[in-house]
């Protein structure tokens, strides 16, 4: 019997996949706990719209990635705080201090976990910041550190 799996289910297969199980294992198990539902026709059709709808969102969000990993390429963010002799900052600017500046400065709301800062910035000067965007979208821009006066 084909069955459409509403969830994932072990050794069967993930959430959307058209899959042949016995007929008993599909009244007695997969019927009952919601886990799947049969491969009718209107079933067929309306798992294809669903996938039509989440690959047309899908390319939405990566335009939209894009745009905004195109935007962030021509700016520079300036973040003052106070620093030893040598240029040496006391602390460090972390993703956070990054991802508020950003947002006060060029208007662009950025999650502070898609900066990809390992150590955070430890000294004054111009630092390249990259961001994950979306997954293969990646993009950079430039963090200027002044000391505060």
């Amino acid at each position: 019997m084909k069955v459409i799996l509403l969830q994932d289910v072990k050794a069967q297969g993930k959430k959307g996949d058209v899959v042949n199980v016995s007929d008993g294992y599909a009244k007695n198990f997969l019927f009952p706990k919601g886990l799947a539902k049969e491969a009718s026709a209107a079933a067929m059709t309306m798992l294809k719209e669903q996938q039509a709808s989440k690959a047309h969102r899908l390319n939405i969000e990566e335009a939209a990635a894009k745009e905004t990993a195109a935007k962030l390429q021509e700016i520079t963010v300036t973040i003052a705080t106070k620093a030893g002799s040598a240029g040496r900052l006391f602390g460090s600017i972390t993703n956070k201090d990054v991802a508020d500046a950003l947002k006060k400065q060029a208007k662009i709301d950025l999650d502070k976990r898609k900066i990809d800062l390992v150590d955070g910035i430890k000294t004054l000067g111009e630092h390249t910041v990259k961001v994950s965007l979306y997954p293969g979208v990646s993009g950079e821009f430039k963090v200027s550190v002044v000391e505060e006066s």
